[in-house]
Parts: C-alpha cells; structure tokens; sequence
C-alpha cells in the first residue's frame, strides 16, 4: 500500500484491551481500512511493519489521544522508527450535528485531522520526567487522602456525641486528644474504640507516608534538572517547596509557550467565549488544561489578598538568586495585591483569586522566560 506522497496516516483509538487503526493514504479521500487489533504491541508492530517498507518511500506517521494509556505506544513506535504523535483531546475539533460516536468513526476522525494538521499536539515527557512528576503528583493523592481521612474521623466523633472545642481541629491539642480517646480509659464503647483507633491509625499511615514524599521530593529539587527552576518559582510569595516541584515537572520547558496568554489558556485559567457579533459573551474558566499547575496557582494567590512583605521563610527562599527575579516577584506583590482589592470590593474573593492566579501566571513565565534551559533529568 503507498499513497502520492508516500505518506500514511494512522489514526488509533486506544483502549486497555485493544487498538483500533485507521489507515489513511494522503491521497484517499476515506481510510482505505479500519481494523481493531489487540493492545499488544508485537502485534501491533507487525500490522505497521506490513504497511509499506521505509526504503520504498513509505513513511507512517500515526497519532492518539492523550489518555491513561500513557505515553508507551508513543515510545513503542518511536523505537520502531515510526513518527507518532499524542494529540489533545480537548482541543479534537467536533462536528456538533454529529450524534453517533463509536471507535472506528474516532480512529477515522483522528487520521483525517491528523493529515489535515487540524489537530494539536503535546508534549511528551522523558521516562525520567515522568517518573519525578509521578512522585510529585502521588504526594498530592497521599494529601487528599490524609482529608478523606480526617473527614472520617471527625463524622465518626460527632455521630458518638464527641466534637472538639477547645481549639481549631487538627493542632497538636486536637491530636492529642484523639489519642486519648483511642486509649483503654476512653470514654467511647469498646466497638466505638476500635473502629476510632482503626480511623485514626490509618490517618497515621498516610501523614507517615505523605511526610516521607515530602522528603524525597526536597532531595529531588536540589537536582540538577530542577534546582535552577525551583528555586527562581520561589521567590514569588505563595509558592513553596510543594508548589514550585508541581509546576516544574508538569510544565517542564516553560519557554514552548510563546505569550503568558497562551499558558494561561494551557492551564484553563481563561474565560468561556461565546461572542458573535456586537455581543460579548464571557462565561466561567474553561478549566480544560493542567488541572494540577491550576490547583497550586489559585492556592498561591491567597497570598496576595495581604499587604506587600517578604516574611523569614520567603526571605529565606530568595536567598542568593538573582537580583532580576527577586525584583520581579516583588514588583508582583504589589500588582496583584491592588489587582484583588479592587476585584474584591465587587465580586467574591473565590473569583478575584482565580482572577489573581490568572495574572500571577504572566509574571511567572516572564521569568521562566530568562531562567536556565532545562536539563534532561538523569
């Protein structure tokens, strides 16, 4: 099989369990076959391999949807010598008439956008990127688990008629005196008890767990890879050690994103449109980037609901970077503290802080733009 340029198109619509692929010569106005095929990649392989041999001019070119099969096809073919690419889902254009949606009509759809360069592609991680940014975002799941944990401490407490008083939830006070009621001379039943000691135990697991991360990724961020970007993340107020490793491995190489608009646009912190017109009509964010970069963004700009300071700890952050950086991120207390007062007096301050998160992100990669080319992790 060999098209006029000698190009084909592959179009695959990836499942656990199977593949289907769509072959598009680039001068057949429809694939000339649709096939599904085990998620094996031998077999796989073989089907590529019997497309068209490289010396006879045939290039393959294939592509799939970014999704929680993760990026082994991608490396598979590549080591193949066959040039694929991870395409966006979000950003697949749709046709709105369209009610029927099965895996061969996507496979089809793929190749054809794909050949039409209607489609957009992302950025693929090393292995060792990923495995870092794996470890940062297994911290964040150990975190959400430690609130599903104390969510159940505490209904389970107030169910037995037992509710802290005595100060804010979660202090040292308060944890010891979970630990009282844990003990023989508790005042709970000998059941209560156990199912109380089985809750507060597993809370214990996880912030051992969680605080363990937390070392690994400190070592981790004295790296060579990340040192440089980690530290220059925090000098701004509001990102610390946590914050800054999340943005750094999920966005890796600031510099692909050619204006602060278009990174806000990646992390979905831009406003729905639907203008036509003289009409202008601006809805909520789109929320259809990086859902993790997003999350540390907003919790950092709580910080600049205060006046401008540079506390001990940010103080200590800045010490010994650039001079250029420091003077930028103070420049950006000053903006986006006057940025949410004046938002604030009108609208609720859930909104002027993603308003702030939105602006912090333009300073942001203003000095990521002058920051160290990144260095591939060892």
């Amino acid at each position: 099989m060999s098209s006029i340029d000698g190009t084909i198109y592959l179009g695959l619509d990836v499942h656990k369990d199977s593949v289907t692929i769509a072959v598009l010569p680039a001068g057949a106005v429809a694939p000339t076959r649709v096939e599904r095929l085990p998620n094996d990649l031998a077999k796989l392989r073989r089907f590529c391999e019997r497309l068209g041999a490289p010396g006879e001019g045939t290039e393959v070119r294939a592509c799939y949807e970014a999704s929680g099969a993760g990026y082994v096809l991608h490396r598979a073919f590549t080591s193949w010598g066959i040039h694929c690419d991870v395409i966006a889902p979000s950003l697949i254009p749709t046709k709105p008439g369209h009610q029927r949606k099965h895996d061969a009509y996507d496979a089809a759809q793929l190749a054809r956008l794909y050949r039409a360069g209607e489609l957009t592609i992302i950025r693929i991680p090393s292995e060792a990127e990923e495995r870092v940014r794996d470890v940062v975002r297994c911290r964040e799941t150990f975190q959400r688990e430690i609130l599903k944990s104390r969510h159940y401490i505490l209904k389970f407490l107030a169910r037995r008629g037992f509710v802290y008083r005595e100060g804010t939830n979660w202090r040292q006070p308060h944890y010891a005196w979970l630990r009282r009621l844990s003990h023989a001379t508790s005042p709970l039943a000998p059941e209560d008890r156990q199912v109380f000691s089985e809750y507060l135990g597993l809370l214990e697991y996880k912030l051992s767990r969680r605080d363990e991360l937390d070392r690994q990724i400190a070592a981790l961020a004295l790296t060579p890879a990340l040192a440089a970007v980690v530290h220059r993340l925090q000098c701004f107020r509001g990102l610390q050690l946590h914050g800054a490793m999340v943005l750094a491995t999920e966005l890796v190489d600031w510099r692909r994103f050619e204006s602060p608009r278009q990174l806000m646009a990646y992390l979905g912190l831009v406003p729905r449109e639907r203008s036509s017109g003289d009409r202008e009509r601006r809805g909520s964010l789109t929320k259809a980037g990086n859902s993790h970069c997003r999350h540390v963004l907003v919790q950092a700009a709580w910080a600049y609901r205060f006046q401008p300071k540079i506390g001990v700890a940010l103080k200590a952050r800045q010490q010994g970077q650039s001079p250029v950086v420091i003077a930028h991120a103070w420049k950006a207390q000053h903006r986006l503290h006057t940025f949410y007062r004046r938002l604030a007096m009108r609208t609720r301050p859930q909104i002027a802080v993603v308003a702030v998160a939105r602006e912090l992100v333009g300073f942001l990669w203003a000095v990521m733009q002058e920051a160290p080319a990144p260095v591939a992790v060892a």
